[in-house]
């Protein structure tokens, strides 16, 4: 199968917001034993901020259930247009990133 035909979806264990602006943040819960000592002795928090850029910010949302990654790459070129270049090999890195990290998940059929 073609990457560009891949449907992906958030992954429902992370949380988010979209401010008044537009940027999206995504609540990261810090589990676990190592993270439960980690809060303890070096005051880590128990839920981390990841905070997406612009693009990031306006493609997260996207990223449904419902759209392939070549759906979402047609709404980035509108967006975006010249800013989005070189489109398909930047966002199919994105998105690899977000799937390697578990944010999101290919949608099962």
């Amino acid at each position: 199968m073609n990457f560009l035909d891949v449907i992906y979806e958030q992954n429902k264990k992370y949380n988010w917001d979209k401010d008044a602006d537009g940027n999206v943040t995504i609540y990261i819960e810090n589990r676990g034993i190592f993270n439960r000592i980690a809060q303890k002795l070096l005051k880590k928090p128990k839920v981390s901020q990841l905070h997406l850029e612009e693009m990031g910010s306006f493609i997260w949302p996207l990223i449904d259930g419902d759209r392939s990654v070549y759906d979402i790459g047609i709404l980035v070129k509108e967006h975006f247009k010249e800013k989005a270049e070189p489109l398909y090999p930047r966002l199919c890195k994105y998105i690899k990133t977000l799937d390697d990290y578990g944010f999101i998940e290919k949608k099962k059929s």
